[in-house]
């Protein structure tokens, strides 16, 4: 008898299990999952550091810490040469760098990847938001950075509460249903297209200061392509770890740059006059291109979303989450407010008008410091920043994608797109048919060359994604209050029997009305967006239609199934596999089909085996065996064989047959139908080890009963002729996930 185990955000080799299961902790933290580093060892949260080898020792946040003994010599080590000590000192560079970036900023891989996007919005939004917003451009953006505090706060106790990658799709599916988390879902992949379209052309009008000529269409056109290929392959390739340093680098660089204008620029151009003098309310600028401004200044909000997308692959501590969104807003008050201010002082509001929004729409950023002085400083600062912003939109671009194939991975797998679109490269296992469909969908919003256009649609989906993030948190809040969360949104009130966070309960509101705002004002936004919302839907419907799955609960398809290399063929031919209606009869379906399906080849070559799936009604004695069942018994059943029909055939060369049978004992039931069809193995969910202790006060054995698996099972095992594979559910973690479970109502009869 083998055992199927696993848990779903662990480390187990099963498909699904438990929820919230030990896994690698991601952004759970310590206080559910998480570890910090100790000795090369993994170290329960909150507890004591200890010396590992060679004197390091863990905190329990997930920094690494150095632990001297008396002397001030290492404990356990002798005393060590100059030449010794430097040589020490310089291989413990890297670590003590990394703890101090980890103890300003939380997660230096989630600081980098959100910052990414943050930095790459200014190169490309401040033209077009200066055009719309004019004199009030600063106070536009000090808005934005204001609210990327309330979006940042909802994302990290969100993904902190379910680490699951997806951002808000995973915040609806729990807070809402499949419906909402798809739209969350559909509205985020349009930014996501979108953001690589905007930002490989972006790149292209950075370079001309290097090459003149791509300032014409055909060429800018043509490198804008080739950076979205460029992107393409990077991301079936994969993300590794030398990747995610290159754009820290490139993060930190960025950061020291902008921050350096700045500095420079308020000394240059601070006139408090020539930014007043300009602003006209009602006329300059109009009410419409100021609510327009606004609802685009939130765009860069997104990279939270790739962000999410890690959720239970970084460890993060509960105080560095806490430093990740007050290190996140920090910097993006500063450097947003501070070069929009140097901006419109740079190149000032006159008529109305100002040079961010017309010579340098495409490159403001290389409009700013080219008004610096002294003149060799401008032409250098051209150059840098040229340079880098390139960088950094490329980088942007990559992180998009990333966010993009995870997502839409997310999507596949819970059949919310079609799951063949996410078919795994069989070297890279990434989803490289999403990643080429994004790609060439980049590269036809890239042909318009319009910013405006673009930058509108893209609002009209971040406000969508950003609004339901919001009502997510808060219904959360009250549907999973028990629930541990490493990081909770401060500033709750009580309100009807649960906390209500109010800056969520804020940020919802900003965001729902600038949505509304936005299909008002943005005539793109309107028809683009909402036909996209509304042919994303249409075939939601179709597709959950035609594989006769619930619009509303959750359908999930195994990562065996996605995998452009299906397993050996292991010899079974047919396989019976008794339905209860339990949570584990997805996963018992799913390994009979990996059981009975071949490597594929020629279609027409593949022998099909089959799954014998049945319903098993237990009658009870008072009852004849033909009496009449309750119709909600007989839908229920229906449903069952329906999705696992559905389930089983995913597989190459897989045929579930159904059926239902009446029996006065379920275990004898099984064992005689798997006799009758001459099945070669029996695939069976096993039922949960007793909870009941043995009756030791009164002169008994104490400990559990020795019922490690129930009735039908033990009888099954017993009686079968045939192989039986038993799957067991995945251990409990609490008695409120033991109450939540649903049991079998009708196979306890034998």
């Amino acid at each position: 008898m083998s055992t199927h185990h696993g848990g779903e955000g662990g480390g187990g080799g099963g498909n699904r299990g438990a929820k919230g299961g030990s896994g690698n902790g991601g952004l759970a933290g310590p206080g559910r999952d998480g570890a910090g580093d100790m000795g090369g060892k993994d170290v329960p949260a909150g507890a004591a550091g200890k010396d590992g080898p060679g004197g390091v020792a863990g905190d329990g946040t997930g920094d690494i810490t150095r632990k001297d003994g008396p002397g001030g010599l290492r404990a356990g080590s002798e005393a060590q040469t100059p030449r010794q000590d430097r040589e020490r000192a310089a291989l413990d560079l890297p670590a003590r760098s990394l703890s101090v970036l980890r103890r300003s900023v939380g997660s230096p891989l989630l600081f980098a990847i959100v910052y990414t996007s943050l930095a790459s919005a200014l190169y490309f939004s401040l033209g077009v938001i200066a055009g719309r917003a004019l004199g009030l451009t600063p106070l536009v953006f000090l808005l934005a950075a204001l609210a990327f505090t309330l979006t940042a706060m909802t994302y990290v106790e969100g993904s902190s509460l379910h680490p699951e990658r997806g951002g808000s799709t995973v915040f609806a599916r729990y807070a809402f249903n499949e419906l909402v988390s798809f739209i969350a879902g559909w509205a985020i992949l349009l930014d996501y297209i979108i953001l690589i379209a905007v930002t490989a052309y972006a790149a292209t009008q950075y370079m001309r200061v290097f090459w003149g000529p791509l300032g014409h269409r055909a060429e800018s056109l043509g490198l804008a392509l080739a950076l979205i290929a460029l992107v393409v392959l990077g991301n079936i390739r994969g993300f590794g770890g030398r990747r995610a340093r290159r754009i820290g680098l490139l993060v930190a660089g960025d950061i020291a740059l902008q921050a350096f204008i700045v500095v420079v620029g308020l000394a240059l151009f601070f006139s408090p006059h020539t930014l007043l003098a300009s602003i006209h309310l009602g006329s300059a600028p109009k009410w419409s291109d100021l609510v327009f401004a606004l609802t685009v200044a939130a765009i860069s909000f997104t990279s939270l979303e790739s962000a999410s997308g890690l959720a239970g692959e970084v460890r993060v501590s509960r105080r560095g989450l806490k430093r990740l969104v007050w290190s996140g807003t920090a910097t993006v008050v500063f450097v947003y407010a501070g070069i929009a201010l140097v901006a419109v002082m740079a190149l000032p509001v006159h008529d109305g008008h100002t040079e961010l929004a017309t010579r340098y729409v495409n490159d403001p950023m290389v409009g700013v410091v080219a008004h610096l002085r002294p003149h060799w400083l401008a032409d250098a600062m051209r150059y840098i920043v040229a340079g880098l912003a390139t960088l950094t939109l490329v980088a942007a671009a990559n992180s998009a994608m990333l966010g993009l194939s995870r997502l839409a991975y997310s999507l596949s797998t819970n059949r919310q797109i079609p799951s063949g679109l996410g078919r795994l490269h069989p070297q890279r296992s990434t989803p490289y048919l999403l990643i080429i469909l994004a790609g060439v969908l980049a590269a036809g919003l890239v042909v318009p060359e319009d910013l405006d256009f673009l930058i509108g649609i893209y609002a009209f989906g971040a406000m969508l994604a950003f609004t339901i993030a919001h009502l997510s948190i808060c219904r959360l809040r009250y549907s999973e209050s028990e629930r541990d969360r490493p990081y909770r949104v401060p500033l709750s009130i009580t309100l009807r029997g649960g906390e209500l966070p109010l800056p969520a309960a804020f940020g919802a509101l900003l965001s729902g009305a600038g949505l509304v705002a936005l299909v008002i004002v943005h005539e793109p936004a309107r028809y683009v967006g909402l036909a996209w919302m509304a042919v994303g839907v249409t075939l939601y419907v179709i597709y959950r239609r035609a594989d006769e799955a619930s619009l509303l609960r959750r359908v999930t398809v195994s990562p065996e199934v996605l995998r452009a290399e299906q397993p050996p063929e292991l010899g079974y031919g047919s396989i019976l596999v008794p339905l209860f209606g339990s949570k584990l009869d997805e996963d018992i379906v799913q390994t009979a089909a990996r059981l009975v399906s071949g490597e594929p080849t020629d279609e027409a070559a593949i022998d099909q085996a089959t799954i014998e799936a049945v319903w098993i009604f237990v009658m009870p004695m008072s009852l004849p065996l033909d009496a009449r069942l309750p119709e909600a018994q007989v839908k229920h059943a229906r449903e069952a064989l329906a999705r696992a029909k559905v389930v089983g055939e995913e597989y190459t060369g897989v045929h579930v047959a159904t059926a239902t049978i009446r029996t006065r004992r379920a275990g004898f039931a099984i064992v005689d139908e798997a006799r009758r069809r001459g099945v070669e193995a029996i695939v069976l969910g096993a039922e949960e080890p007793s909870l009941i202790r043995g009756g030791a006060r009164l002169g008994g054995r104490g400990g559990r009963l020795e019922n490690f698996v129930g009735d039908v099972t033990k009888y099954v095992v017993s009686k079968a002729d045939c192989r039986v594979i038993v799957t067991a559910p995945a251990a409990r973690d609490s008695a409120e996930e033991v109450s939540g479970e649903e049991h079998r109502t009708s196979a306890g009869i034998v």
